[in-house]
């Protein structure tokens, strides 16, 4: 049976990854600094480590000799992510842990990384052609890693893959971010403010990109992949799906915020080797995952 390690397995994108790779046969092996998930406890082996802590990874390691790695792990508190130095410790830890990876024998390994990385200017963001330039520190890092990650991976013969990740919303995502926090106030009554909503984005139901990013890893496709849906979606038509769901259209303002000065009109991923090269097809559709979505916050309000 095939041994997969999954770190951040308790994350936003991560709970979803384990239920697509349960399906698909693997052994899975979750590590946690906050412990066992109730919905996972007999099915996943949970491992409790601190992954800046390199003894805890070696020994971690050395216990389980993972054939694969799927690294979802990375502090991203809202609201200060984009510019903690934690980013840098991060940067550090991952490749003690792809080291420990191939030091055990590892396989094939899948890094999660940002559309952070782009140069928003360009709008439309194509692997290894729109050019990188994150204007964050989080950005930064992201791009840092996967230059070093993949320059180690080509020395070490390791088969490994970065999953370049587009805006994503569903269940279990941090309250306070756009998609959660409109779904919460319309659900509570409450008046959602926003800016004019013409901005355009690419937005993935969650389900999906944790089926893209198995995919991916099961795959014998090396290199940078965006994970997301490459479909333009304006935000006010998101918003207004969502409040529609609720029943609470008319509690939405669009142009009661201005938008920020940086916020680029268009962001939009090409999917091509996401569909060409690894066969992945979105199972949902905006409107179903925008349902699902609403029912998993209706019954926490």
């Amino acid at each position: 049976m095939k041994n997969v390690l999954v770190t951040g397995a308790r994350g936003f994108i991560g709970l979803h990854c384990l239920e697509v790779l349960l399906e698909k046969g693997f052994n899975v092996h979750a590590v946690s600094s906050r412990g066992r998930h109730n919905n996972y406890q007999r099915q996943v082996e949970w491992h409790h480590a601190d992954l800046h802590n390199a003894e805890h990874v070696l020994r971690m390691m050395a216990e389980i000799r993972p054939d694969y790695l799927l690294h979802l792990a990375w502090d991203v508190s809202h609201g200060v992510y984009w510019s903690s130095l934690d980013n840098l410790r991060w940067v550090k830890s991952s490749l003690t842990l792809f080291q420990a990876f191939i030091d055990a024998g590892g396989q094939r390994a899948i890094m999660a990384g940002s559309c952070a990385e782009y140069d928003w200017s360009y709008g439309y963001c194509i692997e290894d052609k729109t050019p990188l330039n994150p204007s964050t520190l989080y950005g930064t890092c992201k791009d840092a890693l996967r230059s070093i990650y993949l320059a180690a991976a080509r020395e070490s013969e390791i088969s490994c893959g970065w999953a370049r990740l587009f805006f994503l919303y569903g269940p279990n995502e941090h309250p306070e971010r756009l998609i959660p926090a409109i779904i919460t106030s319309l659900l509570k009554g409450e008046t959602v403010l926003c800016t004019h909503g013409e901005q355009v984005r690419d937005y993935l139901y969650v389900k999906d990109a944790a089926r893209a990013l198995v995919a991916f890893l099961e795959s014998d496709v090396d290199g940078t992949v965006n994970i997301a849906s490459g479909q333009p979606l304006v935000l006010k038509d998101l918003i207004y799906n969502a409040a529609e769901i609720t029943g609470n259209s008319d509690l939405v303002q669009l142009g009661a915020l201005a938008a920020a000065k940086d916020d680029p009109p268009l962001l939009l991923a090409s999917t091509k080797r996401l569909v060409d090269e690894i066969g992945w097809y979105p199972g949902y559709t905006l409107g179903e995952g925008l349902e699902e979505t609403v029912k998993w916050w209706r019954k926490r309000y």
